[in-house]
């Protein structure tokens, strides 16, 4: 089990902001987890009861829409934390949290965090600064599905992955999506996502080798309307 003082990816969240003490009681009461690709971390409608560090891998947040579809409204990544908004309200968790990767995750039970939200200022500002970037990310999507075709956000989503995840060794992006994944990312019918990235393919704005997608011209998918 590492030492939640000498990990670096604290240092990607709000965990920074705790002294060495607050850490070191920490690192005694989380507990490690691999959680597998594909499987649930926790349910929308769910109590957590802590808060999730993301050490390594990928998870997909959703929310069950009234039409019974899943729309995916973040990617998490490593350093993120996940579970503090409903922490931090006292309320069930509002999102679905499913591994699009294998995971490593430590978990941090509620009781610890909330002490250190009520003793710590720093670390309490610092979990509201993460908040309020959420939520500003959060009208960015509202007003993109609004105001751009599904084409253009189809394209962003490819950008985003892109930029945020990288790319292998051969040039593919190194996380990889379901067709119905980009379709919920964007919020339209899988078989408009898969006509559409057919369409950047015979454009030549990316090629692709099973679910695995390169991006062979950005300039022009930046360009995309």
């Amino acid at each position: 089990m590492s030492n939640c003082e000498q990990c670096i990816v604290r240092q990607f969240n709000s965990l920074k902001s705790l002294t060495k003490e607050e850490l070191i009681r920490i690192s005694g009461c989380k507990t490690s987890k691999t959680i597998k690709k594909g499987q649930l971390i926790f349910d929308e409608g769910e109590n957590v009861n802590g808060v999730y560090c993301i050490k390594d891998g990928v998870c997909k947040l959703t929310k069950l829409s009234a039409n019974g579809k899943d729309q995916i409204v973040k990617l998490v990544v490593k350093g993120d934390l996940l579970g503090q908004r409903s922490l931090v309200s006292d309320e069930v968790t509002n999102l679905s949290a499913t591994a699009l990767s294998e995971m490593q995750v430590c978990f941090i039970p509620k009781q610890e965090i909330m002490h250190d939200l009520h003793e710590n200022s720093d670390f309490t500002l610092d979990v509201l600064q993460h908040m309020a970037k959420d939520l500003r990310k959060a009208d960015n999507v509202i007003v993109n599905m609004a105001q751009k075709s599904v084409r253009q956000r189809l394209a962003e989503a490819l950008i985003y992955i892109y930029n945020t995840f990288g790319t292998t060794e051969d040039d593919m992006l190194s996380v990889i999506l379901s067709r119905e994944d980009y379709a919920n990312i964007v919020g339209t019918a899988t078989e408009s996502a898969i006509r559409i990235l057919s369409q950047f393919k015979k454009d030549g704005l990316i090629s692709t080798k099973g679910k695995q997608i390169k991006i062979e011209d950005l300039v022009t998918l930046k360009r995309v309307e």
